[in-house]
């Protein structure tokens, strides 16, 4: 995917506002990048194709539930502050680092984003239940499971961006863990990979 397909993917799929707002984020993100690491700057030139669009599709894999929408490790605000445009719900961005959450907390201020809660903390010394979990390049199933299982219950849909491990990566966390695993293809790259968990529980 190119960057004028990716802008036609997130333009048939809502509405001007949104997209509009996403390109805003876009401009925020690629400004700041130059003062701190927030993506790869090879990816700088791709931004809608290999973050935007790769972070709005998430939203194709749980339906329309209503909820918390929990993003573990949000970083430079991917797929977490994507989402939260594209969504009305609550979102709630996790991210252990200070300099990130600085970043997220302005970038959500210039957007506008009222459905966003901010915790500059690890995902294991936060509460609540999330209706929606996911983690971008944050850790493994196993460990992700591990770590933020508290913040679940058996409703709680999991969406978490993998590359070529993810099928590997199912197999080695059903030794601890059960539940239905399914792994999808990624609209963005062919060696990409989504995996969506539902009913997730010990072994």
């Amino acid at each position: 995917m190119n960057e004028d397909e990716a802008r036609e993917w997130i333009r048939t799929r809502y509405d001007v506002s949104r997209e509009t707002r996403l390109a805003q984020f876009a401009e925020i993100l690629a400004d700041a990048a130059a003062r701190q690491n927030l993506v790869a700057p090879s990816t700088l030139d791709q931004l809608w194709s290999r973050h935007i669009v790769d972070s709005a599709q998430l939203l194709d894999h749980v339906g329309k539930p209503s909820g918390l929408w929990l993003d573990i490790g949000s970083g430079a605000g991917l797929p977490g502050l994507v989402l939260a445009i594209l969504r009305d719900d609550p979102v709630e961005l996790v991210e252990p680092r200070k300099l990130r959450t600085a970043f997220l907390e302005e970038a959500s201020a210039t957007l506008g984003l009222t459905n966003v809660t901010i915790r500059t903390a690890k995902v294991e010394r936060t509460t609540g239940k999330a209706a929606i979990v996911t983690a971008r390049a944050v850790a493994s199933l196993d460990t992700l499971f591990r770590i933020a299982a508290h913040r679940t219950d058996a409703s709680t849909i999991w969406v978490l961006p993998k590359g070529r491990s993810a099928q590997s990566e199912v197999e080695d966390a059903r030794l601890f863990w059960q539940g239905s695993f399914h792994v999808e293809p990624s609209v963005t790259a062919p060696d990409s990979l989504i995996v969506v968990a539902k009913e997730v529980r010990p072994r």
